[in-house]
């Protein structure tokens, strides 16, 4: 049984965690209709204070697939903190309603906030530029998919890696499972915090860092994209001299090794050209699907729902 009562952070699941979800996540795949009415009278909060649209879409469909209903709200200018009512007494009174909350906040630990006073499990959906675990259950299980093993790879990370939560997470996840090596591609203004490499690493050195992704593209198993973040800037010059960093088209792949696969936790803007989207080994939009199963294996066991 899952050691969590709630998913706030990457840090709180440890390796049986991540194996039980991922292999439920599968049994869904081979068998959705198994699991068709699994939480049927079970209400999923929806608690969304920041734009999303694939995170909730993917939350909401998940539940619905389950058998279960969704409330809340997709804008924060909709709810009752546009009234000044604080988060805590949001989070409470859905947790009435709810049987199970997803949110997404702009704040920073505001999932840990908010997990002290529900009534609910809690699913942090992402906040601020801090955590996203359930798009690195999304990660883990698409390379479950493809490589089927999670260890044993050797992983480049490209983009933002100072603000990139999903890089984060995914980084902490990864170094559970045995050798795999990370190498982690940015520009020297957004290469990884050293608080977070002292996190993550610890006294493992296995990671290095460069600035080119050229010479990066045949040594990895798997490329992680990721985007960068407009949102997280406060200067638009920086952003708009940094916004191109690193553009992926198929000329580049040309040196990547013929079972690599490519992924990205979405939205792109331009780090992927769109004539990489019919390569084979290409599997970003594939991993918006695994997202769904993966979030319908979490809800199921932060509600202990089983279909014996």
């Amino acid at each position: 049984m899952i050691s969590i009562k709630n998913l706030l952070t990457s840090e709180e699941l440890y390796k049986e965690d991540i194996d039980e979800i991922v292999n439920l996540a599968n049994d869904i795949i081979k068998s959705p209709l198994d699991f068709s009415n699994i939480c049927d009278g079970k209400i999923l909060g929806t608690l969304f204070f920041e734009p999303s649209t694939r995170t909730r879409l993917s939350f909401e469909s998940a539940m619905i697939r389950l058998g279960g209903s969704v409330v809340g709200f997709s804008d924060a200018n909709v709810s009752s903190s546009t009234k000044g009512e604080s988060l805590q007494d949001t989070v409470r009174t859905v947790s009435q309603y709810a049987d199970i909350i997803a949110m997404r906040h702009p704040q920073e630990g505001a999932a840990k906030l908010a997990s002290l006073t529900a009534d609910c499990p809690i699913i942090n959906a992402g906040d601020g530029g801090h955590q996203h675990p359930t798009q690195t259950l999304t990660d883990v299980l698409t390379i479950s998919q493809y490589k089927g093993t999670l260890e044993n790879h050797t992983i480049g990370l490209v983009g933002d890696l100072k603000y990139g939560r999903t890089v984060h997470s995914l980084l902490k996840v990864m170094n559970l499972f045995d050798n795999n090596n990370f190498i982690l591609i940015a520009p020297e203004e957004l290469k990884l915090p050293t608080y977070v490499k002292e996190d993550v690493f610890k006294d493992k050195h296995n990671y290095i860092e460069t600035t080119n992704l050229d010479e990066a593209m045949d040594k990895v198993d798997i490329l992680y994209m990721t985007r960068i973040q407009k949102e997280r800037f406060f200067s638009m010059s920086q952003y708009t001299r940094l916004k191109d960093s690193y553009i992926l088209d198929k000329s580049k792949l040309k040196k990547a090794r013929e079972d690599m696969i490519i992924m990205h936790p979405l939205p792109r803007v331009n780090e992927i050209s769109t004539d990489v989207d019919k390569d084979p080994r290409a599997v970003y939009f594939n991993q918006v699907k695994y997202g769904m199963y993966v979030r319908m294996a979490l809800i199921m066991k932060l509600l202990e729902a089983n279909n014996a």
